[in-house]
């Protein structure tokens, strides 16, 4: 099986610390039938890097509505037998809500490429949507090839964030193109920014949502070379405008550039994220309880650049300065970490982590979900996990997946520091082998409230190089 190293970094939480991580290469078909939507519309994710695992996601609009935040992202799936294009294959959406400190709901498969009326059929198409309110109406716009073969954008309306949605019988006349990304201004207007190659395209919407209220126009000055994913926001009275960038010698980044005015003329700032790996990237940027978000995604779940799993960091802007352009955003680095207080029931993601020592992840096996676990855990190996929020002081146990073959060792965990408070300890069992698992749990020691970092570290008698693998802990 193809190995992948993946060597990831992570200034605020990492500093210089840099970590490499073997991600096999998984092809298997995973088409996304009917029947198992159906189990997914209660399947919970969990909000560490990679956002989701279950299915293939890219392309992430996120959006804040009445306090709550939802993801609208594209699907990947593996081509069926007859698909002859050298292309992403793309067979409609997801909507995904954030339930818990971490935990995403999935509420399942909404729209497919053939339920689109205007649609290509069997195009597979169904390339980075939008969504957005007004009047308490739900505007979903999204761009699939239409009969003519060339892409355009159309719209869905619903009631809810989530739906149902209500396709319309056409496409909006006048866009010609992918990608989405609508901007509210203050004044109350939309603005639809949509189109790739080396055109960005802008225009207001008329009243009803449904029409473009004058010929779209070129966005003045962006860069050259390739662009496309265009998302517009506005922070202290500036417009941003972010955007998918092919630099001829690096491939995908995202790259912004900031305006005075909706429609522009635009000034390039430069890069909001480097490319990663060799494929695509595609974003948006949300303000989320007073932290601003950068979504994208990556594919270290399959390996392939065409089977994409949706991410996000925090992203921050530098303070303005004298003879310095206001409003400069720092550059992200992509982290395991991610963002979010995992809380009590959430899943915290260990292999996620901020800090490692005398350990190592890997992919999972044993049959257990697509993820990452904590292996080659030595004598006195310590694993740091930040910024867990055990709330008011009800957590009561502890419980984790684990594996392995000696009973010769503990894991103790430890608040805030190696040496800090220990609040649970696991003994290692053998489960049958490395990749047989078992799901244990252990009372806590004491009562612990507020937001804490965890110290997970490993012990055991001399001689003993393996202790346990974990691939998860649960608070409750």
């Amino acid at each position: 099986m193809k190995q992948l190293n993946h060597l990831l970094k992570d200034s605020m939480e990492f500093r210089t610390k840099l970590t490499i991580l073997s991600f096999p290469v998984r092809h298997q078909k995973k088409l996304f039938l009917p029947s198992l939507v159906l189990v997914l519309y209660t399947c919970f994710l969990q909000a560490q890097n990679p956002l989701i695992t279950h299915m293939y996601t890219a392309d992430p609009t996120a959006r804040v509505f009445e306090g709550k935040l939802y993801i609208y992202p594209s699907s990947d799936t593996v081509p069926p037998s007859d698909y002859t294009r050298y292309q992403h294959c793309m067979p409609g959406y997801n909507i995904f809500s954030l339930e818990n400190g971490v935990t995403w709901k999935d509420h399942g498969r909404f729209l497919n490429n053939d339920e689109v009326p205007w649609a290509l059929k069997g195009s597979y198409s169904m390339w980075a949507p939008d969504c957005i309110e007004k009047d308490g109406k739900y505007y979903f716009y999204f761009p699939v090839r239409a009969a003519d073969s060339v892409h355009r954008v159309g719209v869905a309306v619903g009631s809810s964030p989530t739906g149902p949605f209500k396709v319309e019988q056409d496409y909006i006349p006048g866009t010609k193109g992918i990608d989405p990304g609508l901007l509210k201004d203050d004044d109350g207007t939309f603005y639809m920014f949509f189109g790739s190659g080396h055109e960005i395209h802008v225009a207001p919407l008329e009243k009803n949502m449904k029409e473009l209220a004058q010929e779209p126009v070129s966005v003045q000055g962006l860069p050259g070379g390739y662009m496309e994913g265009a998302f517009p926001f506005k922070k202290d009275g500036i417009y941003y405008l972010s955007f998918a960038h092919i630099f001829r010698d690096e491939g995908y980044t995202i790259g912004y550039a900031t305006s005075d005015k909706a429609m522009g003329p635009y000034r390039y700032r430069g890069k909001i994220i480097d490319n990663i790996g060799d494929g695509t990237n595609h974003h948006s940027v949300v303000e989320y309880q007073g932290n601003w978000i950068l979504f994208y995604h990556q594919w270290e779940v399959s390996g392939d650049n065409k089977l994409r799993s949706i991410r996000a960091d925090y992203m921050y802007f530098d303070k303005p300065r004298r003879r310095i352009l206001p409003g400069a955003i720092k550059k992200v680095i992509p982290t395991l970490r991610g963002i979010g207080t995992p809380t009590l029931g959430d899943t915290l993601q260990v292999d996620r982590y901020n800090e490692i020592n005398g350990a190592k992840t890997a992919f999972v096996g044993g049959g257990e979900p697509d993820g990452w676990m904590i292996c080659e855990t030595e004598r006195d190996a310590y694993v740091r996990f930040n910024r867990v929020d055990f709330g008011g002081g009800t957590a009561r146990k502890l419980t984790a997946r684990i594996s392995g073959v000696t009973t010769a060792g503990t894991l103790d965990v430890y608040l805030d520091s190696i040496d800090g408070k220990k609040i649970a300890t696991i003994r290692s069992q053998n489960t049958g082998g490395w990749n047989s698992w078992k799901t244990v749990e252990t009372g806590l020691l004491e009562k612990i409230e507020g937001v804490h970092d965890l110290f997970l570290v490993f012990k055991s008698r001399r001689g003993t190089t393996k202790i346990m693998n974990v691939n998860w802990l649960v608070l409750n």
